[in-house]
């Protein structure tokens, strides 16, 4: 193990949720979360007495929870040859039709504060501020100033886990993970290719729609529908 190997696993072991989100992700919309990443500041190591905390605030956004497949998967763009050599394993696996969830995180900064006070003092200030509020997926993860958003990644980690079993649940009450008539494909994916075909007459860039034909493998069977969207 390397020594940024080591310096990455450490600040893992050392982020902390202080006040976790009130709510999970939800199953069938788009999860907002209000997060304050409170870090002691690295100079702290040169000027040592200093009773000051970084506070950075930010919203991770995850997209609404998909189907997809390990096949699916395959298919996607923009992944190293480990990541599909891992898919690929996943085929091996489970099939290559089995039915998952993924989920999508965006991260929007919206800025960075020296404050006084301990970093400790401070998290819990934001806290009780949240509390006050009622800001039920306000978050506040007390993390380690140079690794910030690793710890950011720890929390995010966590809470799709923490989520995943009521997704799944709620999932497979509606039936959104049985295989769809006459296809290999979940019935979840396909009420997802309807609603973009929708999306598209509104407005939406058709571009989006054939990606997810393409990487279903069903643009054949559904090109004549596409093409009469521009009829």
């Amino acid at each position: 193990m390397d020594e940024r190997e080591q310096f990455v696993r450490q600040a893992i072991k050392m982020t902390r949720v202080i006040r976790p989100a009130k709510q999970h992700l939800a199953t069938f919309g788009d999860t907002d979360v209000h997060y304050f990443i409170v870090t002691d500041p690295a100079y702290t190591d040169v000027i040592p007495g200093e009773e000051e905390s970084v506070v950075r605030e930010g919203r991770a956004i995850s997209r609404k929870p998909k189907i997809v497949t390990p096949e699916y998967m395959l298919n996607i763009e923009g992944f190293s040859d480990d990541a599909k050599g891992f898919m690929e394993g996943m085929v091996r696996q489970f099939g290559p039709n089995s039915p998952g969830i993924l989920y999508q995180y965006t991260n929007e900064s919206i800025g960075m504060d020296i404050v006084s006070g301990k970093s400790s003092v401070v998290c819990e200030r934001i806290a009780d501020d949240l509390d006050k509020r009622g800001e039920d997926k306000g978050v506040v993860i007390k993390g380690v100033d140079a690794l910030w958003d690793v710890s950011l990644m720890k929390f995010v980690y966590d809470y799709t886990v923490e989520s995943l079993s009521s997704n799944v649940t709620e999932m497979q009450a509606m039936g959104l993970f049985d295989v769809h008539p006459g296809t290999n494909i979940p019935n979840g994916a396909m009420r997802r290719i309807e609603a973009l075909f929708q999306q598209v007459k509104g407005g939406l860039d058709p571009s989006i729609l054939k990606k997810e034909l393409d990487r279903w493998g069903l643009f054949e069977q559904y090109q004549d529908r596409f093409f009469a969207l521009f009829r």
